[in-house]
């Protein structure tokens, strides 16, 4: 704009340079007729023509130098060494070990204060954690030990490595079910009871050695490809799933479908009505009302979130005592059965790499490795924001992907940071990571000494605190927002819940994402591109169909591209401006006749070779037909790769680029006055 001063310089015509902190004028010689008729009216400063900024090129920078910053944005976005810089070598060492290890940086200044509200937020997520980690370890076919286990090493390793506060870390439901599911495919839970553990803590291994990798490699940015709508409804699909997977033990059914898919499901509860049992039937209703309304009373009244995180545990007892009391599993209602005190076993030794089920592992590491991920990212992230506090996204799966690794070797199975206990946790009023300590060392007192008395803890109840947890997962409110922000983003939703529910959970995830995928590549492929039009009274030019008010400038083709211009849509910009400038050509109104067209290249921040070479040859198109074709705003890489074009072959002389769409109209309209008769 007219008018502005400091930030263009450039190369003149002659091919001096000026500095980029200087104003850099240029009055353009008049040339042949260009245009028949005149824009609507600006402002009085727009009306000076011949006067115009000239368009500066960034500063010059070695290939190496660009190299540099794009690796520096692309994996160290937020410059995590920032703050070494200017340190003496000790002050660097020190931050680097509190960079590694986060426990450092509260521990020193921890406080009694602080340690009473963990330990009070501690032994609340404790008595959601027991019930909870005995619950998901069968939903993953796993003995019920192994989910107490899971919540005692795990939160130990994730309070030292760990930066979020409020992230209460253990078995979650989804990875659980798929673990089970994708397991269950190939080995027998029931047959090798054995084996299937250990492809369990080899598969857990690899799914924290792909979370410590994208960690240490700073690829978090993988994870994205799950975005809100995919997880939005692969998590309803998912808690559909595991909720029906809890008939089995809410009906009593004995013999029941190992397959996932909501028909086979609902086909092996109505084939098998003969091994219904009332008495398990009314046990599971009872309870299951009992725990959702405690979820209910906390949701509606949250100073009272200790109902919800206290019920599953109650729930348990309450049970345990009606069954032993009663004989109650002589009558039908299947019990947990006896279980083993201590702590956990090492299990290194337990970790297969056979190459008959390598493949297998592998497999299954890496969906539920990036699924618990994503998860446990996210969830840290959400209660950071809500404590107004910084989570790195990178150490979280460091410390992650470290605590299933070590989880493996320590008779763990897969765990990250679960929705519904960091909520409790972060109600129950945690200071620090301190709290997962208080949780862990609760699981190892019920390890040591309290393991008898979940001998008769009835299935049911475990079945009723697995549906009771993951109704949470199933988000109606952010399925209609996302239903009236993008259809294609509900299309999304729709795909990964309906994938889900009805085929497995990883094909409905693969479809998700594979849409996802699909959607971005459209957006690069076929870029927004539009017309402009003068907004009267002003030098602003903004897209037609979007202002009404904006009015076509008589003999101008004003264009504009927002996003890259690459080999992948070249073409379609090339077809979609030819028939844009066909379409205008055609009209017959020799005083609207089209003689200028104007790209707009301010919202295009990278260009290629290919794009380069459209521009050139939409240039030498357009002089063909007699028209002229001038750029606007180029920015500092499109810039760049212009000049170098230019060097080889002058197709874009200095009077071909202006800074804004208005100077280019106020000069052009002004040259096509002078050569009008």
């Amino acid at each position: 704009m007219v008018g502005m001063s400091g930030a263009y310089g450039g190369h003149s015509n002659g091919g001096e340079s000026r500095a980029p902190n200087k104003e850099a004028v240029v009055v353009r010689a008049p040339k042949e007729a260009v245009v028949v008729g005149a824009p609507p009216p600006g402002p009085p400063e727009m009306e000076m023509a011949g006067v115009v900024h000239k368009v500066a090129a960034q500063p010059a920078q070695s290939t190496a130098s660009k190299m540099k910053g794009k690796v520096k944005e692309t994996f160290f976005p937020d410059d995590p060494f920032r703050s070494f810089k200017g340190q003496p070598l000790r002050a660097q060492w020190v931050m680097a070990a509190r960079y590694l290890f986060p426990v450092l940086e509260w521990l020193p200044g921890y406080s009694l204060s602080l340690f009473k509200s963990d330990l009070v937020a501690g032994l609340t997520i404790a008595s959601l954690a027991i019930p909870q980690g005995i619950s998901y370890a069968k939903l993953a076919n796993l003995p019920p030990i192994i989910g107490l286990y899971s919540s005692f090493v795990p939160p130990l390793v994730y309070a030292v490595l760990g930066s979020s506060r409020d992230l209460a870390v253990g078995p979650v439901s989804i990875a659980s079910l798929i673990m089970g599911s994708m397991l269950r495919q190939a080995v027998s839970p029931s047959a090798e009871p054995m084996l299937f553990l250990q492809l369990a803590f080899t598969s857990t291994f690899f799914a924290g050695l792909v979370q410590a990798s994208l960690g240490i490699l700073r690829l978090g940015f993988i994870i994205d490809f799950l975005s809100k709508a995919t997880l939005v409804g692969f998590m309803a699909g998912a808690a559909i799933i595991v909720s029906l997977q809890q008939l089995k033990a809410l009906l009593g059914i004995v013999h029941f479908t190992t397959q996932m898919g909501i028909v086979p499901v609902m086909a092996s509860v109505f084939q098998h009505t003969n091994e219904w049992s009332w008495q398990t039937i009314l046990m599971g209703a009872c309870f299951l009302v009992l725990l959702l309304t405690a979820r209910h009373v906390s949701i509606r009244w949250p100073r009272f979130f200790w109902i919800s995180a206290c019920a599953p545990l109650a729930s348990v007892i309450v049970s345990t005592l009606l069954v032993f009391l009663f004989k109650a599993q002589n009558h039908g209602i299947s019990i947990i059965g006896s279980l083993k005190c201590g702590l956990n076993r090492p299990s290194w030794d337990k970790l297969l790499f056979d190459p008959t089920y390598l493949g297998l592992t592998m497999k299954t590491g890496l969906v539920t490795g990036i699924i618990s991920l994503t998860e446990g990212v996210a969830v840290g992230r959400t209660f950071a924001s809500l404590k107004d506090y910084q989570v790195d996204g990178n150490k979280e799966m460091m410390a992650i992907g470290l605590m299933n690794i070590v989880g493996s070797c320590t008779s763990c199975y897969v765990t990250t940071g679960a929705f519904s206990r960091s909520a409790v946790n972060h109600n129950a009023g945690c200071k620090t990571a301190m709290s997962n300590v208080v949780m862990a060392l609760t699981v190892m007192v019920t390890l040591l000494f309290l393991m008898p008395l979940f001998v008769y803890t009835p299935n049911v109840v475990l079945g009723a605190i697995i549906i009771a947890a993951v109704i949470g997962l199933i988000d109606l409110p952010a399925a209609y927002n996302i239903w009236k922000m993008d259809k294609m983003d509900f299309l999304v939703c729709l795909c990964a819940f309906a994938g889900v529910i009805f085929i497995s959970v990883q094909e409905g995830l693969a479809i998700a994402v594979g849409i996802s995928i699909f959607r971005v590549l459209m957006q690069i492929t076929r870029p927004r591109m539009m017309i402009q039009g003068n907004i009267k009274g002003t030098d602003i030019y903004r897209n037609l169909h979007q202002y009404k008010e904006a009015q076509r400038v008589p003999g101008f083709l004003i264009l504009t591209v927002e996003a890259p211009i690459n080999f992948a849509n070249t073409n379609y910009l090339n077809e979609r401006t030819k028939r844009w400038i066909e379409d205008e050509s055609s009209s017959g109104n020799k005083q609207t006749e089209l003689r200028v067209v104007i790209l707009d290249l301010s919202a295009v921040p990278a260009i290629d070779t290919s794009g380069i070479a459209f521009l050139i040859d939409l240039k030498k198109s357009t002089e063909k037909h007699g028209l002229e074709l001038v750029l606007v705003n180029p920015t500092g890489e499109v810039m760049e790769k212009i000049q170098r074009a230019n060097d080889a072959h002058d197709h874009f002389r200095p009077d071909c680029l202006y800074l804004t769409t208005g100077e280019a109209i106020a000069s052009l309209s002004g040259f096509a006055k002078m050569a009008t008769p």
